[in-house]
């Protein structure tokens, strides 16, 4: 249930690379409870705006409100953020050498300095529901890429975070494991999680978005519930990337 609380803000951010501008004046409001998907051809900054929000990349010019409260870019202890901003990548990042609990549970002990019964118990509720409490011992290299992807969700959700990022987390699983992957994160969107979420799988992001974005040319060219995004298209470019796609209803 998306709630009228604004958890998320961001006000005319700026982000270049050398002499390339990859967003301009970008502004976004995130609700609590609310599902974003933003979309856009490869380049257009989907991802560097997820790090931008998890302070893996500075920005130029631009605020950040997380619960009404400015993060202060270069000046802020980003560790204290990504508790509440929490990511997931499309490489998994799991920590070979150690077995599948302790990744899940080395953020929650040694950051946020809480019981290790008490994360245990998280961890195991977790990775029941994802259906991988068998796999707590096993190592990384012992997993399929949709189990590790499932573990790097758990372990993200045992910081408790405020908000979810997830970079394409599909993007390199065999087809497969994406429905594995995809229906965790539907889950979440069940259960209230706010989301934002950069993916190219335009079924999913029509069944989970309460809202799409659409990036391109340094900015938001639509912006739009699913349903309209994707049977009604506003913009021309809009109508063209899904052609491109071959999305079908």
């Amino acid at each position: 249930m998306v709630s009228d609380k604004v958890l998320l803000e961001v006000k005319h951010l700026q982000k270049s690379f050398g002499d390339k501008t990859i967003f301009k004046d970008l502004s976004l409001t995130v609700r609590q409870g609310e599902v974003i998907v933003l979309v856009g051809p490869s380049g257009c900054g989907k991802s560097t705006f997820l790090r931008c929000l998890n302070g893996l990349e500075d920005y130029e010019h631009g605020e950040v409100f997380l619960d009404g409260k400015a993060i202060p870019g270069e000046q802020k202890s980003w560790y204290q953020v990504r508790q509440k901003i929490g990511m997931v990548f499309q490489s998994y990042d799991l920590f070979p050498h150690m077995t599948v609990l302790d990744n899940i549970l080395l953020g929650p002990l040694k950051v946020q300095k809480r019981t290790k019964e008490e994360v245990l118990q998280q961890a195991q509720n977790l990775l029941e529901r994802v259906g991988l409490w068998d796999r707590r011992n096993d190592y990384p290299s012992q997993l399929s890429g949709g189990q590790k992807q499932r573990i790097a969700i758990v372990r993200a959700l045992c910081m408790n975070p405020e908000i979810m990022l997830f970079d394409e987390v599909t993007a390199s699983l065999d087809p497969e494991m994406v429905r594995e992957v995809l229906d965790v994160m539907l889950e979440l969107a069940k259960a209230g999680m706010t989301m934002i979420i950069v993916t190219h799988e335009m079924n999913f992001a029509k069944a989970v978005a309460d809202r799409v974005i659409f990036l391109d040319d340094g900015g938001i060219v639509e912006e739009n519930t699913a349903e309209q995004f994707f049977t009604t298209p506003k913009t021309e470019r809009a109508k063209k990337f899904l052609d491109i796609f071959n999305f079908k209803e």
